[in-house]
């Protein structure tokens, strides 16, 4: 079966709940240095960014050498958080995503600012991996929101572009999928208030994914 359309998935603040680990995992960094924590929205606010990129807003001041040590220290103490719990999903997801693999030409792509060993962790653990058919990690990629990460699903799927939505919960991720000529999808339950995602589509509820996306796909009806 020929794929025509694609659904390519954030996971942080989009599919999966992680803040109480970001957060964590960014006072150990801070800590690790005898620096004050930045604000918990501040922190939130960097999530979708790749990780060197996110240290670099949240602590410009600092010398390349100690944002290096922060990020390294981050890493050290997201790696512990989670291996000692997993992320949630959030509600409705696995429904929505077993609902649009069952669809006829459907298939599913991520995009994400995580490395590729952390998301290797969530794919094992939720049983994703045989989900989504082409996956973009940080590792690979420049920071969202730079559309190489989309460019590479469409391209590895066969996919145009004006065929593929991107469904995210931040501005990075909005901004990324209109410099790729994707089509855009909001989430609400994330990390973005959605008055930062612009004027894009926005979903409320993931069960209300599936449906959303036909009529996208369906076009306007005369």
């Amino acid at each position: 079966m020929t794929a025509d359309r694609l659904v390519i998935f954030d996971v942080d603040g989009t599919l999966v709940d992680s803040q109480a680990h970001i957060l964590a995992a960014m006072a150990e960094a801070f800590g690790a240095l005898s620096l004050p924590v930045p604000p918990r929205a501040t922190v939130l606010g960097i999530v979708g960014l790749s990780l060197p990129v996110a240290v670099g807003r949240l602590a410009p001041e600092l010398a390349p050498r100690d944002q290096a040590r922060i990020v390294a220290a981050y890493k050290e103490a997201f790696t512990a958080q989670r291996v000692s719990s997993l992320s949630p999903l959030y509600p409705g997801a696995t429904n929505a995503l077993d609902a649009l693999a069952a669809m006829p030409g459907v298939v599913l792509g991520i995009a994400t600012g995580k490395s590729r060993r952390g998301l290797e962790h969530l794919m094992d653990a939720h049983g994703w991996r045989p989900r989504f058919v082409t996956v973009q990690v940080a590792d690979d990629h420049p920071s969202k929101p730079h559309p190489s990460m989309l460019a590479a699903c469409c391209e590895e799927t066969g996919v145009a572009p004006e065929r593929a939505v991107m469904v995210g919960d931040t501005e990075f991720d909005m901004q990324m999928a209109r410099a790729a000529g994707v089509h855009a999808l909001g989430v609400t339950w994330g990390y973005h208030p959605p008055e930062r995602l612009g004027q894009v589509q926005l979903i409320h509820r993931f069960e209300r994914l599936p449906a959303v996306l036909v009529r996208h796909w369906e076009g306007p009806r005369e």
